[in-house]
């Protein structure tokens, strides 16, 4: 049989092994899915990440579908009538309480107690999720996206991207989004929650009475 030692050093070996540790100690089971959380996250402003999770779901599962159906699809039945109202209320929804939790998590000052790149990715995503939104604009396949497409050809131009962005080429719009910005989107989403997981959610400010700093800060 194999002793612990030979199978330590094999494991010391193994890349999967090695990332493997490294994901258990960055986040343990307790942390990655908590049963209890701080008292000061029984609040709303919590409520808004979680919804921007959840539009976001209804988002990526009504587009899949628009695109999987493709446009004569969800111009001309009723069924596909439905499925874009709902991918354009959902994306709506996004934004909306994706708004307030960024504009809350920055009156709480998010980037506190080493989660400065908590805050990035948060921002990032929303940043993506403007072209994300702006590509969907452009592959609508109607007359509102042909308006759209060459009315933001010129501003592109202009800033110098229009040879690797072009908003008149339908196939690379589409592939972007479709493809490419969801998911750089997921990822930084997930890479987002990943580090909610990992630091925790920020506390509240002091109230200034000279007491001693909160133990959850003291641990990260």
């Amino acid at each position: 049989m194999t002793s612990t030692d030979e199978r330590t050093g094999t494991d010391e070996r193994m890349w999967t092994a090695r990332l493997r540790r490294r994901a258990v100690t960055a986040w343990p089971p307790e942390r990655l899915l908590p049963d209890r959380q701080p008292a000061y996250v029984a609040s709303w402003i919590y409520v808004f990440g979680v919804l921007t999770l959840a539009a976001l779901v209804v988002v990526l599962v009504s587009g899949g579908v628009l695109a999987l159906e493709g446009p004569q699809w969800y111009h001309d039945s009723p069924q596909g009538h439905f499925v874009n109202s709902l991918h354009l209320w959902s994306v709506e929804l996004f934004f909306f309480v994706m708004v307030i939790h960024l504009w809350g998590k920055f009156f709480m000052a998010a980037w506190r107690g080493r989660r400065a790149l908590t805050w990035v990715t948060g921002a990032v995503a929303f940043l993506g999720s403007i072209a994300t939104a702006f590509t969907g604009y452009l592959v609508q396949s109607n007359f509102d996206a042909q308006w759209i497409s060459t009315q933001a050809k010129d501003g592109l131009n202009a800033v110098g991207v229009g040879a690797w962005f072009n908003v008149l080429n339908y196939g690379q719009m589409l592939l972007f989004h479709v493809v490419l910005f969801p998911f750089v989107l997921g990822v930084l989403v997930v890479w987002h929650v990943l580090l909610v997981r990992r630091r925790g959610v920020v506390p509240p400010f002091p109230d200034g009475t000279p007491t001693a700093q909160p133990a959850e800060e003291v641990e990260q």
